[in-house]
């Protein structure tokens, strides 16, 4: 298993001060972001060869890279997947296929299979793998809605990225061994977060509302220790991407993932 830090948190440091932190937060390797206004974006991916020795230089491996990636006809998309294998980045994950209910469900999920189907091609050519998100807002969110979209899919090439912590927090909730018995052919990324659902104030019809936010790992509703333990069990040699999404000032986040990692880090050992 790999355990890599998500760049996300880092949109405004340099290339070496964001190195450095994630070897003192105590990671080997990264999951890196490439979008625009990022180290990397799209348009720049001339550029990631270069950064991915920089990295290296520092200490640092790319366990995979983040894309937004979902049109296979996109000039873009085939030059981000070479030059991931140029660089030695075998793993994308990709981006999302959103729930509209003025398209409805039946139409998003025909056409995301057919543009997942293609895109799976592309990752065959390049000899890269990509691997699809577990994310709220999707019709991805859940085990069941992601097998309808990769049933027909080679694990080789289309992979199941994971991830209680959205589960815990958007929709998509289902016990955890569901989730990860019915996707284990395709698994190749768990997200590491966390979090909860609290309640709010009473409307005026007497409604109560509730609001969720992300939590440390060790205080969330995804018990980790019992999916750690699952993975080491099951011989899992994937990447877990731990995730630091705290709407907090930049040095309280750092503090947080810090504990996070440690977190992780005991159980593996264990």
């Amino acid at each position: 298993m790999q355990h890599a830090f998500f760049t996300k948190p880092f949109r405004d440091v340099s290339t070496a001060t964001m190195a450095e932190t994630v070897r003192d937060l105590g990671f080997g390797s990264i999951d890196l972001l490439i979008r625009d206004g990022w180290h990397v974006a799209p348009a720049t991916i001339g550029t990631l060869g270069d950064m991915v020795r920089g990295l290296r230089d520092h200490g640092l491996a790319v366990a995979m890279v983040t894309t937004d990636i979902t049109d296979a006809e996109d000039p873009a998309t085939p030059s981000i997947l070479d030059h991931c294998a140029a660089a030695g980045i075998d793993l994308l994950r990709i981006g999302y296929w959103r729930y509209d209910p003025a398209q409805g469900y039946a139409a998003i999920r025909d056409r995301g299979r057919r543009e997942l189907a293609a895109l799976a091609r592309l990752a065959e050519r390049a000899g890269v793998r990509l691997a699809l998100q577990m994310h709220g807002g999707t019709i991805h969110s859940s085990s069941a809605q992601m097998l309808a979209l990769l049933d027909d899919c080679d694990p080789r090439f289309m992979t199941a990225f994971v991830d209680p912590g959205n589960q815990a927090v958007q929709e998509g909730r289902e016990h955890w061994q569901v989730t990860f018995d019915a996707l284990a052919p395709w698994l190749s990324v768990v997200g590491v977060k966390n979090g909860g659902w609290f309640p709010g104030e009473i409307d005026a019809e007497g409604q109560r509302r509730w609001h969720a936010d992300w939590m440390p790992l060790s205080e969330g509703m995804v018990p980790w220790h019992d999916i750690i333990d699952h993975l080491k069990a099951t011989g899992f040699a994937g990447v877990l991407s731990q995730q630091s999404h705290y709407r907090l000032p930049y040095p309280q986040l750092i503090d947080i993932s810090r504990a996070d990692h440690g977190f992780v880090a005991r159980r593996l050992a264990q």
